[in-house]
């Protein structure tokens, strides 16, 4: 039986750090504060604004290849997940594509939100396990400080920028993405959007002088949806496959709030030492939060590893996968 495996990863994040003490002096908040509520140190920011999230995307794929040794020419499909495209059009995929000099791939966008990269996990494995490609490049660029406003003191902590890319392909052995389950409930919509810019509501002087073009957010409606629906999806996927606690070697939830991933690895019951955990560093970094977690951690990874990852994310959308790790890391 074909399965589709990770056979590389590679991430990137932008140079320049905002942590909680410069925070402090752009909005009033601070570290303490901060740190309480959603266990967030610092974020990365790209600073340069003639850069959109297909330079972070560029640079993550770029690394990709390096490290494989695949060449460009050979990459048959890449899927670029992002809630932040540089552009409405094209995909920001073209732009990936064309700047990494995939001359031979298809590419395209999908928008799931936070839950981005298991979304984009399921398409690259349904179309490796259907023989239609045999080389897929899944990225997740998300330029999130692009849509983050810095006056409001509740959003603007818990986001920052970074891009991460794995390569999917075929194996015969039992390893690679083993089993998924997927949601979507449209009754999230006001509680986590942007709440202009789009065809319902196209910009306009007085969007934007109304600042409806950043990240909203109702905090407590969206803490508890995340805890239960992360939960729910992530037991589901367990019992599924026959998983207990114990025989998790790593769990990797969506980096969004400590706390959040704190209430559903204490429901699970899995030891703090198999959670993988980043978000003090790196912040929340949409789709890109899963896939930046395990490049972070790939060292300590190896071959035939059973996780499961989990994420939620605007429409609601929400979801969990099970994954066989299917490569040891080299040590530095």
């Amino acid at each position: 039986m074909t399965h589709a495996k990770i056979s590389g990863i590679a991430s990137y994040v932008p140079e320049d750090i905002l942590d909680n003490e410069m925070l402090s002096k752009m909005v009033d908040t601070n570290d303490e504060w901060i740190t309480s509520r959603v266990g967030i140190k610092e974020r990365r920011i790209l600073k340069d604004t003639s850069k959109g999230s297909s330079y972070m995307g560029t640079q993550a794929v770029g690394r990709l290849l390096d490290q494989t040794g695949v060449a460009p020419e050979d990459v048959e499909l890449l899927i670029c997940a992002t809630s932040n495209p540089d552009y409405r059009f094209p995909s920001t995929a073209s732009i990936i594509l064309h700047d990494c000099g995939l001359s031979n791939a298809y590419g395209y966008d999908i928008q799931a939100a936070c839950a981005g990269f298991i979304v984009a996990m399921q398409a690259a494995r349904s179309y490796i396990v259907s023989g239609l490609y045999s080389k897929v490049v899944v990225v997740c660029a998300e330029k999130m400080s692009s849509m983050t406003d810095y006056e409001d003191r509740a959003t603007c902590p818990l986001f920052g920028d970074a891009a991460a890319a794995v390569l999917v392909e075929p194996t015969q052995e039992e390893l690679g993405v083993i089993d998924g389950e997927f949601h979507v409930d449209g009754e999230g919509v006001p509680h986590l959007l942007m709440k202009a810019g789009g065809s319902a509501a196209p910009a306009s002087h007085q969007t934007v002088d109304n600042r409806e073009h950043f990240v909203y957010q109702e905090g407590r409606t969206v803490y508890k949806n995340a805890v239960r629906d992360m939960l729910s999806s992530s037991q589901s996927v367990m019992k599924r496959n026959n998983l207990s606690a114990d025989d998790l070697d790593w769990f990797v939830p969506h980096q969004a709030n400590l706390r959040i991933i704190e209430a559903v690895g204490g429901r699970i019951k899995i030891p703090e030492e198999k959670i993988l955990v980043n978000i003090q560093h790196y912040g929340n970094t949409s789709a890109a939060s899963i896939p930046l977690c395990l490049d972070e951690y790939k060292t300590r990874l190896k071959k035939g590893d059973k996780i499961v990852m989990t994420a939620f994310g605007a429409g609601f959308t929400w979801g969990a996968m099970y994954l066989i790790w299917a490569f040891d890391t080299p040590q530095a």
